[in-house]
């Protein structure tokens, strides 16, 4: 049996290992930016983390983009953004990393899942599995901190990723059940004789 079974499956768990490797790569500095934008340190540290955030939220945007979305979907679309800017207004900034850090990685990896399951393999609840591997990450992530004399072990953060990997998950089934169900309601009109 083939590792994957199409060359977007492929793309997906390697956008997911790079999203993960980003992750990990930043323990060691995350810790000192956030300290240094909190304190309004150095200005290049503050744009810097911006634009790798930002970054990280122009993958989603880009998904969403590529996806075509029309006419309920956009609404739907529209509703997740703005539930996505309420959490995000009301967090702290480690906590605003962590919503876009494990949101990107849910959705890399509920999207590989599906992909494969689409394909024939057998996967018995895509999402709940993302979730279970995206929150897998964090815990990991957070575990390895123990280790890391400028950062603390905190189950708070263990559990901001599972809500971002719960919240990604939901957001992208309603948006498949959405899709799905103005596709069959096109399908049973037919063809348009007038």
């Amino acid at each position: 049996m083939a590792l994957f079974v199409t060359v977007r499956e492929r793309r997906l768990w390697l956008w997911a290992l790079a999203a993960t490797v980003a992750i990990y790569s930043t323990l060691g500095l995350t810790g000192t930016l956030a300290r240094r934008t909190s304190e309004g340190g150095d200005p290049l540290d503050v744009f810097l983390f911006f634009f790798v955030m930002g970054f990280l939220a122009m993958t989603v945007l880009a998904y969403g983009l590529q996806i075509r979305p029309r006419g309920v979907e956009i609404g739907v679309l529209l509703g997740i953004a703005m539930v996505y800017f309420m959490m995000f207004a009301r967090m702290t900034l480690a906590e605003r990393t962590h919503l876009i850090e494990y949101s990107v990685l849910a959705t890399f990896v509920r999207e590989a899942l599906h992909e494969g399951r689409s394909w024939g393999r057998r996967i018995p609840s895509p999402g709940l599995l993302a979730i279970a591997v995206t929150t897998l990450v964090g815990t990991v992530d957070e575990f390895l901190q123990v280790f890391l004399p400028s950062r603390v072990f905190d189950p708070i953060d263990i559990l901001f990723n599972f809500l971002a990997a719960v919240v990604t998950v939901v957001a992208l089934a309603v948006l498949t059940w959405i899709r799905r169900r103005s596709r069959l309601g096109r399908a049973g009109r037919g063809p348009n004789l007038a």
